[in-house]
This record gives structure tokens, C-alpha cells and sequence, in this order.
């Protein structure tokens, strides 16, 4: 059932994929910049500040995105014992990491024009944090302790605990009266945000999942030369 993420296999088409995503990414990384930048247009009260938001809303549901599936193959990892799966966690956490402090950071230069303060320890920036200190315990799980069998058992359960931590995030401008505007796209179609925003919204998200893809490949990549390595050196 998991015969697709086997190493032994997976390396085969790693690089195609590499070559692929590279081949494509710089002009939609122009295209979507374009629409962004030049096309969109201003917001009728925050002006030009609102297109902080095409960075900062895709690079939020991509560290909200990752953690949870950091979680999800945690928990299969523990059930099935699939270390392939560890694999994936310990090379999707720093783009996760990545990303959330990139939504934190736009976030507070989004803020100071719109609420005029850089910082406020409003329910949805707070629970932002603790995300990337989930994510920079995940890591260092993995980096401090030497034994891979216990690094795993920690690391899955910090995955675990800290995936309560997302529907808090999702739902925390809903539960508690906070700073952070209401949700403006939503899933049953009734988004606020104008399609001339929508579309480079989209683009670049459509970009930086092509980065992420392109980052999780090279880095789980490397774990695998890394394993090779280590394997050949016990012979």
C-alpha cells in the first residue's frame, strides 16, 4: 500500500520531478507576481498595504497545511511502523517552519499600517507562535537525540499534541473577539474577497506549493542518500 514512498523506489523519479518543477516554476513565479503586484488591485481602505496578503494568507494555510500532515503521517507512522513515513515528517517541518514564521513576519508588516502596532497578542497571531514552536520542537527532536527509535516516539507525539493546535487556529477569529479579520474565502462558497484578488491569490499559492514540492523533494532526497550512507557504513 505504500509501495509509492519506498526510497528505493521513489529516487527513481525524484529527479524528473526536480527538472519538471523547475522547468515551470520561474514564469508562473512572474505571472503570478504580475497579477499581484501590478494587476490587482488596491483595497478600498488598506490601498496597496492589502497585497502583503498574497504572501502572507498562502504562506499561513501552507504552515497549517504541513503540520497537519506532519500529524496525520505521525499517527500512521505509530500504527504501521513505517519509518518511510518519518522520512516525509522530518523533510516537510522546515518548510512548514518556513512558512509559518513567513505568515507571522507579513502578518506584522501587514498590521502595523492596518492596526497600527507590529505585535498584538491577539488570539490568531499567538496561536500562529505556538505553531512555529511546535514545529521548532519537531525539528529538534530529530537533531538531539541520537537514538532514531526514541527521536521518533518524541516527535510523534509533539505532532500529535500540537495538531490541537490548528482547528484553534482556524477557528479562533470565530470563537474569541480578536484583531485578525474574519475569514474572507471559504470552503461552501461564500467568499467576501472580489475574483480580481482571488485569481493572484491563487497563483501564488499555486506558486509556493511548487516550491514547497520542489524543497520536500531535494530534502527528502537527501535523507535518503543519508540512510544509504549510514546503512552502507553498518556493512
Amino acid at each position: 500500500m505504500f509501495d509509492l514512498i519506498n526510497p528505493s523506489k521513489i529516487f527513481l523519479w525524484i529527479e524528473k520531478l526536480i527538472n519538471f518543477i523547475n522547468s515551470i516554476f520561474f514564469i508562473l513565479l512572474i505571472i503570478a507576481l504580475t497579477f499581484a503586484l501590478i494587476l490587482s488591485p488596491p483595497d478600498y481602505l488598506q490601498g496597496d498595504s492589502v497585497r502583503i496578503m498574497y504572501v502572507h494568507v498562502p504562506s499561513a494555510w501552507i504552515g497549517l497545511a504541513s503540520f497537519t500532515v506532519i500529524a496525520l503521517l505521525s499517527i500512521l507512522s505509530f500504527i504501521f511502523k513505517i519509518k518511510n513515513l518519518n522520512l516525509i515528517t522530518k523533510s516537510i517541518a522546515p518548510i512548514g517552519l518556513l512558512f509559518t514564521c513567513l505568515a507571522i513576519i507579513t502578518g506584522s508588516i501587514w498590521g502595523q499600517p492596518t492596526w497600527g502596532t507590529w505585535w498584538a497578542w491577539d488570539a490568531r497571531i499567538t496561536s500562529m507562535l505556538v505553531l512555529s514552536i511546535f514545529y521548532v520542537l519537531f525539528i529538534l527532536a530529530h537533531k538531539l537525540i541520537e537514538k532514531e527509535d526514541l527521536a521518533i516516539k518524541v516527535s510523534n507525539i509533539i505532532a500529535v499534541i500540537g495538531v490541537i493546535n490548528i482547528p484553534v487556529i482556524r477557528y479562533s477569529v470565530d470563537w474569541w473577539n480578536t484583531l485578525h479579520q474574519p475569514s474572507s474565502i471559504k470552503i461552501d462558497g461564500t467568499s467576501s474577497i472580489h475574483p480580481s484578488m482571488m485569481l493572484p491569490l491563487m497563483l501564488m499559492l499555486l506558486v509556493l506549493l511548487l516550491y514547497c514540492a520542489l524543497i520536500l523533494l531535494m530534502k527528502y532526497k537527501t535523507e535518503i542518500i543519508r540512510i544509504k550512507k549510514k546503512n552502507i557504513k553498518r556493512i
